[in-house]
């Protein structure tokens, strides 16, 4: 691993509205995000030395490509430079990650790292193709595919050789709607019960409609700055301290193991060692919960329960707000909803806030350190960060 001497700080964070953005446009969200973020670290445009941005599908989903470009002209950062970070679900924690590495490496001062998606200008049909272009295409989307096929794949061999139960995946979503009704940014605002989810609609057995994150517009962003600058420009920076990322075999086929995300396994190994930290260090996370039984399988990769157990360690209430630790205050992607390319940096954006003490009704007590995770497709890609007060 490279020994980068440069300590790496947040000193503005900037989120949108998340849903069904209808009178937004991709450029719209694009400048909303970037702004919030500039105003809330008190610096100057000018001030900033490029830009690192994850979107999945802009050409797909509004027939823009060329993004960079775009983020740069309508986030009045013109004429520095710009880099588009794809990288499926894990776009936007790829893009923190690069803006991470520009600092610590020593190449900028001052970066922006942000996230956008506008996936609600298509309809459901050509929505489900962009993001099924995470998957093996040869392999798995031309036989139809999708991803709550994957996901039902890896939730029925969860409950086969662990016993996971339906119930147990349900209480994911329960627990993040109760978070996300207390999140004022979040797609759905609104707690649901167990029998709410038990009963919708199954989408790809054994997972239901209230097992899925929904299809999002939003944007984020974060300006990360040196330690030299994070002084001058902010009294409580939040301290960027690990960074892990891995990939897996795009194809489930391929994998020893369905229910081990390999991706998150060691990106997480990289970013403790990295961070000087250990999963007991944890105060509380934001997890890559585009279905439940993700969320199920993440923690357990984590390392904050033993495989198998993630289930029954939801059930006993240790994931809830007041829980040994907490996962996804925010609400999470089934809540707070999942515009792929922001995902990641707005998981940033809650540890951030629960950081700072300014998260509200859903903050955490005495929050010291926290981790997001942010997986691309089925596992194919991961990037983990440690964050820091």
């Amino acid at each position: 691993m490279a020994n980068f001497k440069k300590e790496v700080a947040i000193i503005g964070i900037g989120l949108t509205q998340f849903g069904e953005l209808w009178d937004k446009s991709f450029r719209s969200l694009i400048a909303e995000a970037g702004n919030k973020a500039i105003i809330d670290a008190e610096i100057k445009p000018d001030q900033i030395d490029g830009l690192f941005g994850g979107n999945m599908s802009g050409g797909l989903f509004i027939k823009q490509e060329h993004l960079a470009s775009l983020a740069m002209d309508h986030g009045a950062l013109l004429p520095m430079p710009a880099m588009r970070i794809e990288s499926a679900c894990s776009s936007g924690g790829q893009a923190l990650r690069a803006g991470y590495m520009a600092i610590k490496s020593g190449l900028h001062e001052v970066v922006v790292a942000g996230g956008v998606e506008k996936m609600t200008d298509v309809l459901t049909g050509p929505t489900t193709e962009a993001l099924a272009t995470a998957a093996d295409q040869e392999w798995e989307a031309f036989y139809g595919v999708t991803f709550p096929g994957e996901y039902a794949l890896i939730a029925r061999r969860h409950m086969n050789d662990y016993g996971t139960t339906e119930e147990q995946m349900a209480q994911v979503a329960v627990k993040n709607h109760y978070n996300g009704a207390r999140n004022p940014n979040a797609q759905y605002q609104k707690e649901i019960t167990l029998e709410t989810v038990m009963k919708s609609t199954k989408v790809a057995d054994p997972l239901k409609l209230f097992d899925c994150s929904p299809i999002t517009d939003g944007a984020a962003a974060v300006i990360l700055a040196s330690a030299e600058n994070a002084k001058e420009f902010c009294d409580n920076p939040i301290w960027l301290v690990g960074s892990g990322a891995a990939t897996d075999t795009l194809a489930l086929h391929d994998r020893d193991d369905l229910t081990t995300l390999k991706a998150t396994v060691v990106a997480a190994q990289s970013a403790y060692k990295h961070a000087g930290v250990t999963q007991k260090d944890i105060d509380m996370a934001e997890v890559h919960d585009c279905f439940t039984i993700a969320e199920i399988c993440a923690i357990e990769d984590l390392g904050f329960c033993k495989k198998g157990e993630g289930g029954k360690f939801t059930e006993q209430g240790h994931t809830s707000l007041t829980g040994d630790i907490p996962i996804n205050t925010s609400g999470g992607l089934k809540s707070k909803g999942h515009p792929v390319g922001a995902t990641g940096i707005a998981q940033a954006v809650e540890i951030v806030l629960q950081l700072r003490g300014d998260a509200g009704k859903r903050q955490v007590k005495n929050a010291e350190i926290g981790l997001t995770h942010n997986v691309g497709g089925s596992g194919g890609s991961c990037a983990v960060h440690i964050f820091s007060r």
